[in-house]
């Protein structure tokens, strides 16, 4: 009797395990819909009150309908202000707004900060790899991070890495190192793969990575980092 409880039991937790694993992936997928869809909705939605009071009998009115008609208006205004930026005289317009705000003192250095990071994430990778391995949180154990700038030491002129660092399973806290260029792991990671690891703790992505340097070093060494938490 206990044995066949004993199996019962297992035989029950394999079962929710594997739903866990299959809802999983769904559930993550419709948290992020859902905080996009309602971001969206709730910029949109002023606007659809808006013209609402102004035509009351129209569909603005449908409360039902209201968000969605806040997203697709959302959607349009994103299209439209990232095609008149693309023109010269909408770059014209929007370096005047830039510069507007980079004379408020907190305003600046947020926005500045925001921008910087977004112009790193979405630019095309050229000569250099965006996506690296370093030594965190211990020298011999490699994390994966995001290369966001180099800077260069002020008293001997060392190139520096600035490496982002993302948590795994909640990429939203990530820790900041500065350190030697030399300790920096180039890989042929993806964006997309390198966020799919994170976001999984590893269990999706690539069957090979570029663990160790050109020539079969193995990159590490040295010094700890300096780690800022962001």
């Amino acid at each position: 009797m206990t044995a066949q409880l004993s199996r019962t039991l297992r035989g029950i937790q394999r079962s929710i395990l594997a739903g866990i694993i299959t809802v999983g992936p769904l559930f993550v997928t419709y948290l992020i819909f859902s905080f996009l869809l309602g971001a969206l909705a709730k910029a949109g939605l002023p606007a659809v009150h808006l013209l609402a009071e102004y035509f009351p009998q129209g569909m603005f009115g449908e409360l039902w309908l209201q968000p969605v008609l806040a997203i697709l208006l959302t959607l349009v205004v994103l299209y439209v202000v990232g095609r008149v930026t693309s023109l010269v005289v909408g770059r014209q317009a929007f370096g005047l707004f830039e510069s507007l705000l980079e004379r408020l003192p907190f305003v600046a250095k947020v926005y500045t900060s925001v921008r910087q990071l977004l112009d790193s994430m979405m630019s095309k990778r050229e000569a250099s790899q965006r996506v690296v391995l370093v030594d965190f949180p211990i020298v011999g154990q490699k994390s994966i991070g995001f290369l966001t700038r180099t800077i260069s030491d002020a008293g001997s002129g060392r190139a520096l890495a600035a490496v982002l660092v993302p948590n795994a399973i909640n990429p939203t806290s990530a820790f900041l190192q500065i350190l030697p260029m030399e300790n920096v792991i180039e890989t042929d990671l993806t964006m997309e793969q390198a966020m799919s690891m994170v976001m999984t703790g590893g269990a999706v992505g690539p069957e090979k990575i570029q663990y160790s340097k050109a020539g079969g070093e193995l990159g590490s060494g040295g010094t700890a980092p300096a780690v800022a938490q962001r």
